[in-house]
Order: structure tokens, then sequence, then C-alpha cells
């Protein structure tokens, strides 16, 4: 067992697909650095594409866009099971310290993400999470042919959890760990899923709850001996899932969810040209608000830091200080969730989407 656990990390393993897949790694001239050579460009956008759904585009894109045109319940709970698989994935990752595959003789593609530990891979956790909790949540609200979205599922967690061999960021081990714990908790909590639903909606301790346990868990976070970017992902996941569970009992307690009427499973909406071109046009006023929402509030958040602890505004690495990177992510991703959940659909009111 220990030998298959050796091998299963081992960078050669993730090496041997990268070949396979046509991505080379060449020595520059003079041994000044590494440069890569791809071979099979379908395979390389495919992989490319499919990492980018565990990035934050696609968290404040599609997530949103779910509770947008088709069912607020389904994102709300999206959103709770990602908030969850990503936390502990993030403090597994830091209270373990096992390191990502080396390189060479691994092609790194992605940089940002490079100083994090490797085990377990929060892009399989997230994919995972995602895909089966939609495929199990969505049986009760949407009519839809079961063995369609088993197989939807199964194609969008694997192509996730083979981009971060091909992209050289995590070992074999990495993600087999990442999809079996995301299992395991989604395993746990199913149980729960209901009864944490009527607490989050009904409860009037529950918009308490949101704000202080997440911020508390952000504060806590496990300290490394140097910077990663674990600590601001993973206050930014426990902001956006903090402002959205506020929202979404505010909606409740105001008697507007937004939520699908009529007796349930109701059938998929049909896909006109002028459905199609609704949804895209709420799509696009909705991220139009996130990203707005999250640019202004993390410029005023942060100048309002600087100043409070008397930082230069020119000083970018400060803002990797504890006491100003929690904050200022967690009010600029609250924000985010509470303009997601409770005004992004008033405007679509408004406008007449």
């Amino acid at each position: 067992m220990l030998e298959l656990l050796v091998y299963l990390h081992d960078p050669e393993l993730v090496a041997r697909f990268q070949r396979r897949c046509g991505l080379f790694l060449i020595e520059a001239a003079h041994h000044s650095g590494l440069k890569t050579r791809v071979r099979n460009w379908p395979l390389y956008f495919l992989f490319l594409l499919s990492a980018g759904l565990g990035h934050e585009f696609f968290y404040i894109t599609c997530l949103p866009c779910i509770h947008w045109n088709l069912d607020p319940f389904l994102c709300r709970r999206l959103v709770n099971i990602w908030t969850l698989v990503m936390y502990v994935g993030q403090v597994m990752k830091d209270v373990l310290k096992l390191p990502r595959p080396l390189s060479p003789p691994v092609v790194k593609l992605e940089t940002r993400v490079d100083a994090e530990y490797g085990l377990p891979s929060t892009h399989a956790m997230a994919a995972t999470g995602i895909s089966f909790t939609l495929l199990l949540s969505a049986t009760s609200r949407i009519q839809f042919q079961f063995e369609v979205g088993l197989l939807i599922a199964v194609v969008l967690s694997s192509l996730v959890c083979l981009s971060r061999l091909y992209t050289g960021m995590h070992s074999v081990l990495d993600v087999i760990c990442g999809a079996l714990f995301s299992a395991i908790l989604m395993l746990l909590t199913y149980p729960y899923w209901e009864t944490f639903d009527r607490f989050q909606l009904t409860s009037p301790i529950s918009p308490a709850v949101a704000l202080v346990l997440p911020l508390l868990l952000s504060y806590t976070y496990p300290e490394l001996g140097h910077y990663s970017t674990t600590r601001g992902d993973t206050t930014t996941i426990l902001g956006a899932g903090a402002g959205s569970s506020v929202g979404y009992w505010v909606n409740e307690q105001l008697g507007q969810t937004f939520e699908p009427r009529g007796v349930l499973p109701v059938p998929l909406p049909t896909l006109t040209a002028n459905a199609l071109a609704i949804g895209t046009a709420r799509c696009l006023v909705g991220a139009v608000a996130l990203v707005g929402t999250r640019q202004i509030v993390k410029t005023v958040s942060l100048q309002a830091l600087y100043f409070w602890y008397g930082v230069p505004q020119s000083d970018r690495n400060a803002r990797r200080r504890r006491e100003i990177e929690v904050p200022y992510k967690f009010v600029t991703y609250t924000c985010v969730g509470l303009v997601n959940s409770i005004l992004v659909n008033r405007v679509f009111i408004l406008l007449g989407l």
C-alpha cells in the first residue's frame, strides 16, 4: 500500500501523462530557463478550460447564473457544499504540507498557486462536490433524465481532475484524495441538507451565525512560515458563502425567494431564441453587478484598512498581512454574495428580465 501511495505521488507519473497529451518541456539555450511546446492543441485548450472551472471567474459567473436562470434553491445548495469542501480542503493542504509535483520533470502551466501545498486537490474537491450536489438536489426540483445528469456530472468532474495533472499542479494521489474527501463530506452531510436549509432560511440567528462563524474561521486559519494564497482564497470563499447565506435569509423573510412556482419538480425551461436572449442578458447584467461590487468594495475596504494601519498606498505587499487580507477579502466577497442573492434579481424585475 505504501509503495502504491508513493507511486501515485510520483512527478514522473504526471510527466508521462503530460507527454501522452502532447505537452513537452524543452530546456532553453544556455540553461536559462524552461519552455513548453504544445503538440495537441485541442487537449491543451480542453484541459485549460476544465482547470478554469475551479477558478474565481467560474464561481463569480456560472454559480450565480444558476440562481438567476434556473433555481435559487440549487444555487444555495451548491454554495453551501462548495464553501464546506473548499474550506476543509484548503485547511488540509496547510496542515498536511505535502508538496506539489516537482518541475522538471513536470510542466507547470499555472504560477499563482504554486506556493500552495498539494494534497488534496481542491479543484477535484470542488468539481466533485458541485457536480454531484447539483445532480442530487435537482432531482426533486427539475424534471430531467437522471442518467444524462449522472453522465454530465462524471464527465465534468473527471475533466477538472485530469486538468490538474495536465497543468502539472497535482499528482495522481492529490486528485484521487480530493475527489474522495469531497465524496465523504457529501455522504456525511447529505442526511442534514434539509435541516440546514430550514435553519438557514428561517432561524432568527441564521444571519449572525452565517457572518460570525466564517469570519472566525478566516482569522484562525493555520499560519504558515511563508506567504501562500490559501488563506486569502479561503477567506474569499467563506465571505461569498456568508453573504449569500444572509441574502437567502433576507429573501425568505421578505417572501420573495424567486424560486420556481407550481408543482415540483418543474419541467426544464424551453430553450427558445427569446429565452436564450433573456438568459444571456441576465448573465451579463448580473456579472457586471458582481464584478462592479467586487471592484468598488475591494478598493474602498483596502483604502480604509491602509489608512487605519498607517500603510502607504504604494505598498502592494501589505495586503498579504492577515490584519489586512482577511477583513478586506471577507467584506468584499460578503458584499458580492449579498448583491448576488438579494439585489440582482430585483434589478432583473426593474429591467423587465
